[in-house]
């Protein structure tokens, strides 16, 4: 069933909403302990065909370097709308490295909503981690 959203419209906050109400859908029927892989094969699928969304997976983040652009390997799981950042983890713990991570991805991008969801822990609530590059 396909959701009317006005994407020209949406802010962060708006799209925060929808990708965190899919992730909670996934967590709520199919729980942890999965490979990442898989649910952000489902979150991508979601976005797009019940929100209409665009949503890149696996994009490459170059970073430039006095104006040498680096093709060093770094890739986000999902951007939504070229407007956020989502990083899926299905691990024990987030280590203090992710939102780091998320945090220099956001930077080398100029996109300034990150989101970090480990879909390991039993309240997904307790896996999502906010971060902001000057929002």
């Amino acid at each position: 069933m396909r959701r009317c959203v006005k994407k020209n419209l949406m802010t962060e906050n708006g799209l925060s909403k929808i990708i965190l109400d899919v992730a909670f859908e996934i967590h709520k029927t199919l729980g942890p302990g999965l490979f990442e892989s898989v649910y952000e094969e489902i979150m991508a699928y979601e976005l797009i065909n019940n929100f209409n969304l665009h949503v890149q997976r696996q994009r490459p983040i170059p970073v430039v370097w006095k104006e040498v652009k680096l093709e060093l390997g770094f890739r986000s799981d999902l951007i939504v709308e070229n407007k956020a950042v989502v990083e899926l983890k299905p691990v024990e713990t987030l280590a203090p490295v992710h939102p780091k991570q998320l945090l220099t991805h956001l930077r080398l991008t100029g996109i300034k909503l990150g989101l970090l969801i480990n879909f390991n822990e039993a309240l997904l609530k307790d896996g999502i981690k906010r971060i902001v590059n000057n929002l």
